[in-house]
């Protein structure tokens, strides 16, 4: 009882992505042929394919402990396996973050463990998985469950260590006294993971086709771990939050959902589910099934008015029952388990809002330049019909009529002449403002914040200068992205205008420049200016030893901070090499048709038996025109394809 509806959407979606590439491929192939390529062109375009061949589509799994998230990821995706792949007891049993994928570049199967020391250094955990000799090794016999099963308890292995030791982990503060207590005392040693993170590389169908699993431990383990809420995440298309019928939303729950998981979808509402799992836990063999299904009904109303959403945004389910019923194909069971009910949701809606954020990038990055070729096209076929209308109307009439189509050409010509002088002035200013653009935003200037925020940090005896430090930082780089989102905003304008006058100028058709926008890393920055204000009003912080706090901070919250300004200053840099490119492509096309519209009027004009021939080679252009036309559209209608079109496709055999 394999997981079919989920596995045919990555079918159709891996199948989408490859008439993707085939059709970029095929872009790439026909301005190499046509010589309408450039250097940028050629970058652009092998980013673009690198970016959707390393796509993964990411599922993270939410909750805190003892709410059966681990049994879910085993009962939706794994259940072929006639038994549990991940580790599922009673109690704690997820320890550290753990991703499931597949590893193309070793085509091993592997567990690679991050030893919680690292949480002493300053590097990220992204940093690390650069780095597999950081890592802990152990290579999976597929051939020997148990041997699979042996290597995965790994993953919930934990030490007992010293408080002081845990403390300048970040593994324990005072506040979480009461978790640890026994008989009434504080213990000398207390239980810590022996991971800060988990790689599982292994070769399921689903993780071949590029889905990726995000396992998330509880305990506050999002908190502790700050590259989970603020990379993580963020980064994943969906995000399972994870509740128990048997608890209720418990205020841990509670304070998990609206710290951690809620503002992940600010400003909309996809790719976020929650489930009521343990419904079982609410079957009573003395109540009718209407009553229980009353009784579940209620449960998922008071836990969606707890969380402050809508009933129906909570799906009730449980993931032991529905994973015994696949095991033992038990159609009854599986149905009371809800399992298909909440795999079809996923698969209904994970994926189609995968393949729109990646088709919105392919149409920014791709779409703009085979829209590009695209008018370009269209203006060389109405040039050529314009040309052929001309030529057939000059037949029979004398040299006068010919000589007088030829000055005004000239005259033309050399009006073009001048206002190409003054485009080329325009583009220098343009260059010179986009270079003053990449400056205002290059991360020298932040860096330099960033050395006088840890100085100041370092430097502060208290808690009160610690949080001033924090929130010095965020106000000064909210003040750069301001003062950057203005200057773009002046550039933009200018960038406008050029092409509106050239256009009016010389009735060519108008293009619409790309405009540099800000927009999406400001919307980022100011989520990640809620989780930094977070953290710095949380009384955890006030509890936590100060050099721990400041490590957290600059590895968390400024680390995003700069990868959001790098980001920002690599588009810049992009934009500003391509911005003024279609018009200079527009122009030098316009060129070549008045150099060519002269040309055919001067033979025309020395010899009347020119006139047919050209004639005849204009219809053969104009042919030969049709046909590129049409290559692109097909190339535009491939990019734009709906992935609605590969689920009727007839679904590949699955891997063994």
């Amino acid at each position: 009882m394999a997981n079919q509806r989920f596995d045919r959407q990555m079918q159709a979606y891996g199948q989408w992505k490859t008439a993707l590439l085939d059709g970029i491929q095929r872009y790439q192939r026909w301005l190499d042929s046509n010589k309408m390529g450039e250097a940028e062109d050629e970058l652009r375009i092998y980013e673009v394919l690198e970016a959707l061949r390393a796509d993964r589509l990411t599922i993270a799994f939410v909750a805190e402990f003892a709410r059966g998230k681990t049994e879910l990821i085993n009962a939706i995706f794994f259940s072929e396996y006639d038994r549990r792949l991940l580790p599922s007891e009673a109690g704690r049993t997820t320890m550290c973050p753990t991703e499931l994928f597949w590893d193309n570049s070793v085509d091993k199967a592997y567990v690679r463990l991050l030893p919680i020391e690292t949480r002493l250094t300053d590097t990220p955990i992204a940093e690390y998985k650069l780095e597999p000799v950081n890592w802990t090794h152990i290579e999976l016999d597929l051939t020997s469950p148990d041997n699979m099963a042996e290597a995965f308890q790994e993953i919930v292995k934990v030490k007992q260590v010293p408080l002081d030791e845990a403390r300048k982990l970040g593994l324990y503060s005072d506040a979480d006294a009461h978790m640890h207590m026994k008989n009434g005392k504080m213990p000398d040693k207390i239980d810590i993971p022996m991971w800060r993170h988990a790689l599982i590389s292994f070769p399921h169908p689903l993780l071949k086709q590029g889905l990726v699993i995000l396992d998330t431990p509880g305990l506050n383990a999002l908190g502790s771990e700050p590259e989970l809420t603020l990379n993580m995440l963020p980064n994943a298309q969906a995000v399972v939050f994870v509740l128990a019928a048997d608890t209720g939303v418990t205020k841990s729950d509670l304070e998990m959902w609206q710290h951690n998981v809620k503002p992940l979808r600010s400003g909309h509402k996809k790719g976020l589910f929650v489930v009521l799992n343990k419904v079982d836990t609410l079957w009573d063999e003395l109540k009718t099934p209407e009553h229980i299904a009353k009784t579940v009904a209620d449960q998922c109303q008071r836990a969606a008015q707890t969380l402050g959403i809508e009933a129906d945004q909570i799906y009730p389910a449980s993931a032991q029952k529905g994973l015994l019923a696949k095991i033992r194909h038990d159609k009854d069971l599986l149905a009371r388990s809800n399992i298909l009910a909440l795999e079809n949701i996923l698969a209904g809606e994970v994926l189609p809002y995968k393949q729109s954020l990646v088709r919105e990038h392919i149409l920014t990055s791709i779409g703009s330049m085979v829209k590009e070729s695209h008018d370009i096209l269209a203006t060389r076929l109405a040039s050529a019909r314009k040309q052929l209308e001309e030529l057939k109307g000059l037949s029979g009439k004398n040299n006068e009529v010919i000589e007088l189509l030829m000055k005004k050409t000239r005259d033309e010509q050399v009006a073009y002449y001048k206002n190409v002088e003054s485009f080329q002035a325009n583009k220098r200013i343009i260059q010179e403002q986009s270079k003053k653009l990449s400056d205002t935003i290059n991360l020298a200037s932040l860096d330099q914040l960033v050395a006088e925020t840890r100085k100041a940090m370092s430097d502060s005896w208290t808690t009160h200068g610690l949080k001033t430090g924090m929130k010095t930082f965020f106000d000064g780089v909210n003040a750069r992205l301001s003062e950057v989102s203005d200057f773009a905003d002046q550039l933009n304008r200018l960038v406008i205008t050029i092409y509106r006058t050239f256009h009016q100028e010389h009735g060519i058709a108008e293009i619409k420049p790309a405009l540099y926008s800000l927009t999406k890393y400001k919307q980022e920055f100011q989520q990640l200016y809620q989780e930094a204000e977070a953290f710095r009003t949380s009384p955890l912080t006030t509890m936590t030893e100060q050099h721990y706090v400041i490590k957290k901070f600059f590895i968390s919250l400024v680390s995003h901070a700069r990868n959001i300004f790098f980001k920002a200053q690599r588009d810049a840099e992009s934009w500003s090499k391509a911005v003024m490119s279609p018009l200079v492509k527009q122009i030098k096309e316009h060129k070549e048709t008045m150099e060519q519209r002269l040309e055919n009027l001067r033979k025309i004009n020395e010899s009347r038996d020119t006139l047919q021939a050209r004639i005849e080679e204009l219809e053969k252009s104009n042919a030969s025109l049709m046909k590129q036309y049409a290559e692109v559209r097909a190339i535009l209608n491939t990019i734009n394809q709906p992935l609605e079109v590969f689920e009727d496709v007839e679904p590949t055999a699955k891997a063994s």
